[in-house]
């Protein structure tokens, strides 16, 4: 199984948009937003663009957008 590892803001959001079907919805500073519609209405998350994301950082921003991080995992 694939685990987590620190990666970069920009990683994130380029796996979230290609892979997870996010769209770019703002930007504030040094982070970006991030949203999906779902059928159940639409959901988001902000990603911190920083060099190295810290785990927890990264798991926060996986369970805002309600991705599973082993799901995510397999694209690093």
């Amino acid at each position: 199984m694939p685990k987590l590892k620190s990666v970069s803001g920009e990683t994130v959001v380029k796996i979230l948009c290609n892979r997870f079907g996010f769209k770019i919805s703002g930007r504030s500073g040094s982070h970006v937003r991030l949203s999906k519609e779902m059928d159940d209405g639409k959901i988001g998350t902000v990603v911190p663009m920083h060099d190295g994301l810290k785990l927890g950082t990264l798991k926060g921003v996986l369970k805002l957008a309600k991705v599973d991080p082993e799901e995510f995992a397999k694209y690093l």
